[in-house]
């Protein structure tokens, strides 16, 4: 068990009201023993009103259609990270968390609900994983990643990825994970190969801004430094969209033909 260091509840300085809702999903694997969860250490009051935590026994929960480590899913946390893979297998009992939010001008409910993440790794849980990141964790990589003091970087909450665009050498730089925060994930299109490090920076930026309140209506300019024309936004996506689970805003590198 490492020392417990208290989450913190960001502010978020760029707050606009809303609509979209803030959703939290999380499984953590283990064998659990029988006692309150020791979330108070954590900063935490236990989970929200508005979070549900049901639990299982493995073995039954691997029947279910959405199980998650199986298939395609399951392939992509094997090959990505192979002793919590193994871990989780073996537990013999699954929680599973769930909420859904209210758009917040603090991040109160993200504290609260990790810091019972962080309790239940204290009890007997081995690995937690994160399917709006796409990630799964052994106890240990979770707690390096975001017991930390002062609180996880914003960055360590969402995945940045990198794909090929289709039919060209261009690149699409794009998240995963702004549910968290009830905000779209950013989408960019059309990078040069050239400018990967730069349009990498601007996304993080970009996710950074939305996370801590700021919201883009479709249509709006964004100027950049140093690129003519700046971005527009163009809003899209849903929680069913393929590649999101979530709203979009999508930018296009100008200067494409």
């Amino acid at each position: 068990m490492s020392h417990p260091i208290p989450f913190p509840a960001w502010q978020r300085p760029h707050w606009q009201p809303n609509d979209e809702e803030i959703v939290l999903q999380f499984y953590v694997f283990g064998d659990f023993k029988p006692v309150r969860v020791p979330s108070a250490p954590y900063g935490s009051d236990g989970l929200p009103e508005e979070v549900e935590l049901s639990s299982h026994h493995h073995s039954s929960l691997r029947e279910w259609d959405g199980y998650p480590l199986k298939g395609a899913l399951g392939e992509l946390f094997e090959n990505d990270s192979p002793e919590a893979f193994e871990k989780a297998v073996a537990a013999p009992q699954v929680l599973v968390i769930r909420g859904r939010f209210k758009d917040s001008p603090d991040t109160g409910y993200l504290r609260d609900v990790f810091g019972v993440l962080a309790g239940l790794l204290d009890i007997g849980g081995v690995a937690i994983l994160d399917p709006q990141i796409l990630t799964l964790f052994d106890a240990e990589e979770w707690r390096d990643r975001y017991v930390v003091k002062d609180g996880a970087p914003l960055r360590n909450h969402v995945l940045i990825l990198r794909d090929q665009e289709e039919d060209s050498d261009r690149l699409w730089i794009h998240t995963r994970g702004l549910r968290k925060f009830g905000r779209p994930d950013i989408s960019l299109h059309d990078v040069p190969p050239a400018q990967v490090d730069r349009a990498g920076t601007l996304v993080q930026r970009l996710m950074e801004l939305q996370a801590l309140g700021a919201r883009f209506v479709d249509g709006q300019t964004l100027d950049v430094d140093g690129m003519f024309g700046g971005l527009v936004a163009e809003l899209g996506g849903g929680y069913d969209h393929p590649q999101f689970n979530n709203t979009y805003v999508a930018f296009y590198w100008p200067g494409h033909e």
